[in-house]
C-alpha cells in the first residue's frame, strides 16, 4: 500500500495539471481530497490480520476448477491482509472493461469484520483512484491497451466509490 500511495504523489504531480476540465480531472480531484483525508498514509491496517497475499488482482492470475481456486502469479505476492486482495481483485481493470465482475455478489461470498469492511472500502477507492491514473497514461501512450472511453469509465467508477 505504501508503494501505491508514493506512486500517486508522483502521478499526480505529472498529469493532473495537464487533464482537461470533465470527469476524468473531477475524479482526479475528489480521489486526491479524499486519499489526503483518508489517513491511508499513517494508518496501518492493525485491526485487519496479515495474510500471504498476490498483490495482483487480474483474473487471469487465478484458476477455477469449479470447487477451488488457485493463484498462479506470485510476482507481487507478500504480506497483505483480506481486505486489500479483495480489493484488488475487484478493482483491477481486468475485472470489469469487457466481462464484468458483478463486486457486490462476489463480496457477499466473504465474511468479513467490521475492521475487515471499512478497510475494503478503503483499499477499494484507493486502488480505483491508482487504476484512474494507469490509464490516464496509457489512454495518452501509442500503444494503449485499453479500449477508448476506458478512463471515463474509470473516472465514472472512482466518482461511484467515493460517493
Amino acid at each position: 500500500q505504501s508503494d501505491l500511495l508514493a506512486h500517486l504523489n508522483v502521478w499526480a504531480v505529472k498529469a493532473r495539471p495537464e487533464v482537461p476540465d470533465g470527469p476524468v480531472a473531477l475524479a482526479m480531484d475528489r480521489g486526491l481530497d479524499w486519499l489526503a483525508r483518508s489517513g491511508l498514509d499513517t494508518h496501518a491496517a492493525v485491526d485487519v490480520p496479515p495474510v500471504f497475499g498476490p498483490g495482483d488482482g487480474n483474473l487471469a492470475n487465478y484458476l477455477w476448477d469449479g470447487s477451488s481456486v488457485r493463484v498462479v502469479d506470485f510476482e507481487d505476492s507478500g504480506r497483505s491482509d483480506r481486505a486489500f486482495e479483495l480489493a484488488e481483485i475487484t478493482e483491477h481493470v481486468g475485472s470489469w472493461v469487457e466481462h464484468p465482475l458483478d463486486a457486490l455478489s462476489f463480496l457477499r461470498h466473504f465474511d468479513l469484520t467490521a475492521a475487515e469492511s471499512v478497510r475494503l472500502e478503503r483499499c477499494r477507492r484507493l486502488l480505483a483512484l491508482v487504476w484512474l491514473f494507469l490509464l490516464y497514461f496509457d489512454s495518452h501512450s501509442e500503444d494503449t491497451r485499453n479500449p477508448v472511453g476506458t478512463v471515463e469509465r474509470q473516472a465514472d467508477r472512482l466518482l461511484r466509490l467515493l460517493a
